[in-house]
């Protein structure tokens, strides 16, 4: 669940419950982006898992919360969820890295008019969408320099979106420089954080929002530079 963007308060819920149904006692669970400790208050013993690799997957996260309840319920037993969870881990998203710039540059174009954008620019939106989220996933497969991917692809954003604007393609830069950037915009980090800094986590709460508005700097700051070149 960390693994794949769910809340800390939510991955320690999940993990008490089960010890809860199964142990019959109280889990003493804590979680941050990077570790997770797990232990049952009748023990000395902790085990802790090391979170080295973070995405966001809430289909996972999602099915993960309904076994837990359904173990909790009494619908399925250890074995059955232990070989659900097993299941659920294995499962890969889609790798096709076409199919995955085709959804940005779409999504890119419908919040560009979502956002009070005019359809005249709908394609050239479209086009630097695309552009953007490719360099983007070629960053993040090959250089894999965390901030380095987000600040790539806003550049790339911002000058493609003047090259719309040269090529009279497009009218309006500013629309579709906003819409391009929203694939790339952390807005489940940025939700996650509030939710956990409510529940009272506020380790995890202010590293993820650190972390949210580092990638929101690099975005920003991509977008300057490309400004700054093209002007």
């Amino acid at each position: 669940m960390v693994e794949n963007g769910a809340e800390m308060y939510r991955v320690e819920d999940t993990m008490n419950r089960i010890a809860d149904n199964y142990y019959q006692e109280e889990g003493i669970s804590f979680v941050t982006q990077t570790i997770v400790l797990m232990g049952l208050e009748s023990t000395k013993s902790i085990q802790m898992k090391r979170i080295s690799e973070r995405t966001t997957n809430l289909g996972k996260v999602s099915k993960v919360n309904d076994l837990s309840w359904q173990f909790s319920s009494k619908q399925i037993d250890l074995q059955e969820l232990s070989k659900a969870l097993k299941v659920v881990l294995k499962e890969e998203p889609p790798k096709k890295t076409v199919v995955k710039i085709i959804c940005a540059a779409i999504l890119s174009a419908a919040l560009m008019i979502l956002l009070g954008g005019q359809w005249n620019n709908f394609f050239a939106t479209f086009l630097v969408g695309a552009g953007g989220y490719s360099v983007y996933m070629i960053s993040t497969t090959y250089l894999k320099l965390k901030y380095v991917d987000e600040f790539l692809a806003s550049f790339v954003i911002g000058v493609l979106a003047f090259l719309m604007i040269q090529l009279k393609i497009g009218t309006s830069i500013d629309n579709m420089i906003i819409g391009s950037i929203m694939p790339l915009v952390p807005g489940v980090a940025i939700t996650n954080t509030v939710r956990d800094l409510q529940e009272g986590h506020m380790l995890s709460g202010i590293s993820r929002g650190v972390e949210a508005l580092i990638i929101a700097m690099m975005i920003g700051a991509g977008i300057a530079v490309a400004f700054n070149a093209m002007s």
